[in-house]
Protein backbone atom coordinates (compact mmCIF):
# COMPACT_ATOMS: atom_id res chain seq x y z
CA UNK A 1 0.00 0.00 0.00
CA UNK A 2 1.83 3.19 -0.80
CA UNK A 3 0.79 5.70 1.62
CA UNK A 4 1.92 8.66 -0.15
CA UNK A 5 -0.68 7.91 -2.62
CA UNK A 6 -3.71 10.42 -2.00
CA UNK A 7 -6.60 9.12 -3.99
CA UNK A 8 -9.18 11.68 -5.66
CA UNK A 9 -12.56 10.58 -5.14
CA UNK A 10 -15.83 12.22 -7.03
CA UNK A 11 -18.85 12.12 -5.19
CA UNK A 12 -22.30 12.83 -6.24
CA UNK A 13 -24.13 13.84 -3.19
CA UNK A 14 -27.92 14.09 -3.12
CA UNK A 15 -29.07 17.87 -1.79
CA UNK A 16 -31.51 16.43 0.62
CA UNK A 17 -29.65 13.77 2.52
CA UNK A 18 -25.86 12.94 1.42
CA UNK A 19 -24.98 16.09 0.93
CA UNK A 20 -26.61 17.23 4.06
CA UNK A 21 -24.80 14.45 6.18
CA UNK A 22 -21.68 15.45 4.75
CA UNK A 23 -22.24 19.32 5.78
CA UNK A 24 -23.19 17.71 9.31
CA UNK A 25 -19.66 15.96 9.63
CA UNK A 26 -18.01 19.23 8.69
CA UNK A 27 -20.02 21.11 11.35
CA UNK A 28 -19.74 18.59 14.17
CA UNK A 29 -15.67 18.96 12.69
CA UNK A 30 -15.64 14.82 12.23
CA UNK A 31 -12.66 13.36 11.02
CA UNK A 32 -12.54 12.63 7.27
CA UNK A 33 -10.74 12.10 4.16
CA UNK A 34 -10.23 15.10 2.09
CA UNK A 35 -9.61 12.79 -1.40
CA UNK A 36 -13.77 13.32 -1.43
CA UNK A 37 -14.39 16.13 -3.81
CA UNK A 38 -18.23 16.52 -3.55
CA UNK A 39 -20.72 17.33 -5.97
CA UNK A 40 -24.18 18.94 -5.05
CA UNK A 41 -27.07 16.70 -7.09
CA UNK A 42 -30.89 17.35 -6.40
CA UNK A 43 -31.80 13.62 -6.44
CA UNK A 44 -28.97 10.73 -6.94
CA UNK A 45 -31.10 9.70 -9.72
CA UNK A 46 -30.75 12.74 -11.63
CA UNK A 47 -27.10 11.49 -12.50
CA UNK A 48 -26.90 9.99 -15.80
CA UNK A 49 -24.65 6.87 -15.70
CA UNK A 50 -22.74 8.75 -18.19
CA UNK A 51 -21.55 11.43 -15.59
CA UNK A 52 -20.13 7.61 -13.44
CA UNK A 53 -18.21 7.14 -16.64
CA UNK A 54 -17.29 10.43 -17.66
CA UNK A 55 -15.61 11.22 -13.70
CA UNK A 56 -13.65 7.61 -14.15
CA UNK A 57 -12.28 8.13 -17.12
CA UNK A 58 -11.51 11.81 -16.58
CA UNK A 59 -9.22 10.60 -13.98
CA UNK A 60 -11.07 10.00 -10.93
CA UNK A 61 -9.74 7.31 -8.59
CA UNK A 62 -13.32 6.13 -7.35
CA UNK A 63 -16.56 7.38 -7.89
CA UNK A 64 -19.13 7.68 -4.74
CA UNK A 65 -23.05 7.88 -5.58
CA UNK A 66 -24.24 8.87 -2.04
CA UNK A 67 -28.22 9.15 -1.90
CA UNK A 68 -31.34 9.18 0.48
CA UNK A 69 -32.31 6.01 2.33
CA UNK A 70 -34.92 3.94 0.02
CA UNK A 71 -38.34 5.15 1.27
CA UNK A 72 -37.17 8.64 2.33
CA UNK A 73 -36.74 9.84 -1.01
CA UNK A 74 -37.39 13.32 -1.09
CA UNK A 75 -38.53 13.19 -4.53
CA UNK A 76 -40.62 9.50 -3.22
CA UNK A 77 -39.02 7.28 -5.80
CA UNK A 78 -36.09 8.42 -6.93
CA UNK A 79 -33.46 6.34 -4.93
CA UNK A 80 -35.26 3.31 -6.48
CA UNK A 81 -34.35 4.56 -9.71
CA UNK A 82 -30.81 4.74 -8.61
CA UNK A 83 -30.12 1.53 -6.91
CA UNK A 84 -31.84 -0.51 -10.52
CA UNK A 85 -29.47 1.71 -12.50
CA UNK A 86 -26.31 1.88 -10.47
CA UNK A 87 -26.56 -1.95 -11.06
CA UNK A 88 -26.60 -1.56 -14.02
CA UNK A 89 -23.63 0.57 -14.46
CA UNK A 90 -21.43 -1.64 -12.49
CA UNK A 91 -22.30 -4.31 -15.21
CA UNK A 92 -21.31 -1.88 -17.85
CA UNK A 93 -18.05 -1.23 -15.63
CA UNK A 94 -17.41 -5.24 -15.67
CA UNK A 95 -18.15 -5.95 -19.29
CA UNK A 96 -15.68 -3.09 -20.33
CA UNK A 97 -12.93 -4.43 -18.66
CA UNK A 98 -12.65 -1.37 -16.11
CA UNK A 99 -12.77 -1.66 -12.58
CA UNK A 100 -16.34 -1.64 -11.17
CA UNK A 101 -14.90 -2.19 -7.44
CA UNK A 102 -14.22 1.83 -7.75
CA UNK A 103 -17.58 2.89 -8.22
CA UNK A 104 -19.43 2.95 -4.37
CA UNK A 105 -23.65 3.49 -3.84
CA UNK A 106 -24.19 4.18 -0.29
CA UNK A 107 -27.63 5.93 1.69
CA UNK A 108 -26.55 8.12 4.06
CA UNK A 109 -29.63 10.44 5.59
CA UNK A 110 -29.13 14.05 6.46
CA UNK A 111 -28.73 13.41 9.92
CA UNK A 112 -26.19 10.63 9.63
CA UNK A 113 -22.92 12.85 9.50
CA UNK A 114 -20.89 10.34 11.21
CA UNK A 115 -21.63 7.71 8.44
CA UNK A 116 -20.87 9.90 6.14
CA UNK A 117 -17.42 10.55 7.81
CA UNK A 118 -16.86 6.66 7.95
CA UNK A 119 -18.25 6.09 4.67
CA UNK A 120 -15.58 8.63 3.15
CA UNK A 121 -12.45 7.15 4.88
CA UNK A 122 -13.66 3.26 4.41
CA UNK A 123 -14.28 3.76 0.77
CA UNK A 124 -10.60 5.81 0.90
CA UNK A 125 -8.78 3.35 2.01
CA UNK A 126 -10.11 0.97 -0.56
CA UNK A 127 -9.25 2.78 -3.39
CA UNK A 128 -5.84 3.57 -1.95
CA UNK A 129 -5.61 -0.24 -1.50
CA UNK A 130 -6.35 -0.56 -5.55
CA UNK A 131 -4.00 2.37 -6.33
CA UNK A 132 -4.10 5.16 -8.61
CA UNK A 133 -7.11 4.75 -11.74
CA UNK A 134 -4.97 2.75 -14.62
CA UNK A 135 -6.55 4.91 -17.45
CA UNK A 136 -5.38 8.32 -15.81
CA UNK A 137 -2.27 7.51 -16.82
CA UNK A 138 -3.31 6.23 -20.47
CA UNK A 139 -5.16 9.90 -20.59
CA UNK A 140 -2.88 12.30 -18.37
CA UNK A 141 0.52 11.62 -19.95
Amino acid sequence: MNKEFSPRITSFLCKWCSYTGADLAGTSRLQYSTSIIPLQVMCSSRVDPVFLLKAYLSGSDGVLLGGCHPGDCHYETGNYHTRRRFALVKEVFDSLGLESERLKLSWISASEGPKFARVANEYTEEIRKLGENPTRKSIFL
